[in-house]
């Protein structure tokens, strides 16, 4: 009962907030998004505890100005989901800006294929989008929801952008290599796996696990492996590009290692310098009171 709710939440404001005016829609989810904080429920707790390991020196009252702007860009990325689809091609476009965007044409040009891991952070859709309209295919997984119809508004979503999205099971990664040796882009959010299959790492001095999925990809299909970090602008989104070598001695673990670990330095990077739009509501630490998913 409860997700056949939320799946009818979801459908109705994709209707509903794409016929408010765009400044009324952002100011609901502004206010949203001072309510949330003042509730104070467990997602918000959590929002906490992951900035101050990111910003341990914050003081309290600086601490709570950083999870309010957490939250009012948390629910930006909600209201541009909503919205997303009465957006025109040029803008789009026009609202995205991007450091070293030649790491990734210049990749796809090669035909070698581009592999790109990066953290839930500003808004990705958009940066995808971007790319589809820039004639890249781009290829990404989405994890199943339920109920099944929730599933599939955000795969015609992100289907309408121009991507292939696959469901995330055990046959995704073959069809994810055989798409990089095709010479497309690999899209994959990559800062949180707390199952037994995630790689540990040390992130912001404390051991977080993150997935081995881009890092076993860009070694066994030698495309080129880059991170991004996508951050909020007042008009748009800015991503930023990094490549990462794949070592060349060493063991697959010992790579795959490797790779997770500057992944996770590369995507510390950006977090410093925009803590507030990481969308990290999630645990991600492996702390005292941590228990291990299959």
């Amino acid at each position: 009962m409860k997700d056949s709710f939320v799946a009818w939440a979801y459908i109705v404001a994709w209707k509903l907030l794409r016929a408010l005016p765009e400044r009324v829609a952002y100011t609901l989810f502004n206010k949203g998004a001072i309510w949330l904080v003042k509730r104070n429920g467990k997602s918000v707790q959590r929002f906490r505890k992951n900035l101050s390991c990111v910003n341990p020196h914050l003081s309290e009252s600086e601490m709570h100005t950083l999870v309010e702007k957490g939250m009012a860009s948390y629910m930006r990325y909600w209201c541009d989901t909503f919205r997303f689809p009465n957006w025109s091609k040029e803008r789009v476009i026009s609202t995205v800006t991007v450091t070293r965007e030649e790491l990734l044409l210049n990749g796809i040009k090669s035909g070698r294929g581009v592999i790109v891991a990066l953290p839930h952070a500003g808004n990705w859709d958009h940066a995808g989008a971007y790319f589809c309209l820039k004639g890249i295919h781009l290829v990404t997984v989405a994890e199943r929801l339920k109920p099944e119809r929730l599933f599939n508004e955000f795969l015609r979503y992100r289907q309408a952008m121009g991507m292939e999205v696959l469901a995330l099971d055990s046959r995704s990664i073959v069809t994810l290599a055989q798409r990089l040796r095709e010479g497309h882009l690999v899209a994959l959010v990559a800062d949180r796996d707390l199952s037994k299959s995630g790689i540990d790492v040390n992130f912001f001095g404390r051991k977080a696990r993150m997935p081995a999925g881009p890092a076993v990809l860009a070694i066994k299909t030698e495309a080129i492996f880059l991170t991004a970090f996508v951050n909020y602008t007042e008009r748009g989104i800015h991503i930023t590009f990094d490549e990462i070598q794949v070592p060349v001695n060493g063991t697959q673990e010992e790579k795959v290692s490797e790779l997770v670990q500057k992944s996770a330095d590369n995507f510390a990077d950006g977090i410093r310098c925009y803590p507030q739009d990481w969308h990290m509501l999630q645990r991600i630490w492996i702390d005292d009171d941590f228990k291990e998913r299959n």
